[in-house]
């Protein structure tokens, strides 16, 4: 193994208490992973039914039907509970409840826990990074941790390959958190852009619908490639002038989510896309997905950071356009084609 990949067949694994907050599809497929693990696990969750579920049957049968989790996961609607002596928190809830939730944990994180997240987006109304929200909230000396690359829940729940990389100011939290995740299926990389991580892994959904409505309208395989790339772009651009790192964009919080995001079905954002090209409706569509779309409000808040940075989105901006009813797919399809020409790359982007 090379680079920042965690070798887990050099360190005994300590086990750790592990607190997962969160017990939709990603939240439990995490959960079940570092259970299997072997680490202390316990998932907290709002929906008393969901939680009753996975910590009696063994299942989430809202979320991940039919998927036998591990007998050594707990669950439990008392957050205090689930906190108590925990060595790690990781928050996965969606960006619109991140602030919310971790206002309700800070009182109950024992002094020496460190938090990460597994959450993707920005907060609403204000733009702002998931990392300052956590810094602000939870004050100076927390060590924080930003979870994030292409995986869906419920490979991961299924125990599929999966590779992911954590992000962090503190290399050894950064190492922590991946060394509770690796196993035998699942390769966690650290690094420590949180900035660029975070950006990656909220645009990428963005850019999922506009592949799936150039999909939706049947527009080719060749449609689908340009978009995937040129969406690159726009996220390199953004982390550029923000002060990220180009090399964590060309990896799995960048470029690795964005292919899957784009190109597999299983991706809600993909999904709503579809949808959207083949004549649907927003709110049809959100419905029939029944549940949280991230891409309607990181939409707005990946164009709030580009507008406030001086940075043209074109794609972004359409499907922003698209999202709120001001333009249909296929008037955003012909703006974005009757754009001038012009090299493919600026030349400071990788100087």
């Amino acid at each position: 193994m090379t680079g920042n990949d965690v070798d887990m067949a050099d360190t005994a694994r300590a086990v750790r208490r592990v607190a997962v907050l969160g017990s939709g599809s990603w939240g439990t497929a995490l959960a079940a992973l570092i259970a299997r693990n072997g680490e202390d696990t316990v998932l907290w969750g709002r929906d008393a039914a969901v939680v009753q579920a996975i910590d009696t049957a063994h299942e989430n049968p809202r979320y991940l039907p039919g998927i036998p989790l591990p007998d050594t996961l707990a669950a439990t609607t008392d957050l205090a509970a689930a906190l108590a002596d925990a060595d790690l928190v990781l928050v996965v809830v969606p960006s619109h409840a991140f602030a919310e939730t971790l206002r309700a944990l800070a009182p109950h994180r024992p002094a020496d826990a460190g938090v990460a997240w597994a959450t993707k987006g920005f907060e609403p109304g204000s733009g702002r990074f998931l990392h300052e929200v956590a810094a602000e909230v939870l004050g100076e000396g927390v060590p924080l941790a930003v979870v994030t690359g292409p995986s869906f829940a419920k490979e991961v729940a299924q125990g599929l390959p999966t590779a992911l990389t954590v992000h962090s100011d503190d290399a050894g939290f950064a190492k922590t958190v991946a060394e509770a995740l690796h196993g035998p299926a699942f390769r966690a990389y650290t690094g420590d852009d949180m900035l660029g991580a975070e950006l990656g892994g909220a645009m990428k959904n963005v850019l999922a619908v506009a592949t799936g409505v150039a999909d939706g309208m049947q527009l080719g395989l060749n449609a689908r490639a340009g978009l995937i790339t040129r969406g690159l772009n726009e996220m390199l651009r953004l982390n550029q002038a923000l002060g990220g790192k180009a090399e964590t964009l060309m990896g799995l919080a960048g470029l690795g989510d964005l292919v899957l995001t784009c190109t597999g079905d299983l991706s809600r954002n993909r999904r709503l896309g579809l949808a959207l090209g083949r004549g649907q409706s927003i709110a049809d569509a959100v419905r029939e997905i029944g549940q949280v779309v991230e891409s309607v409000q990181t939409a707005d808040e990946v164009m709030r950071q580009a507008e406030r940075a001086g940075v043209e989105l074109p794609i972004s901006e359409a499907v922003r356009a698209v999202l709120h009813g001001r333009m249909t797919p296929a008037d955003g399809l012909r703006r974005l084609l009757a754009r001038e020409q012009k090299p493919e790359y600026p030349d400071e982007l990788f100087g």
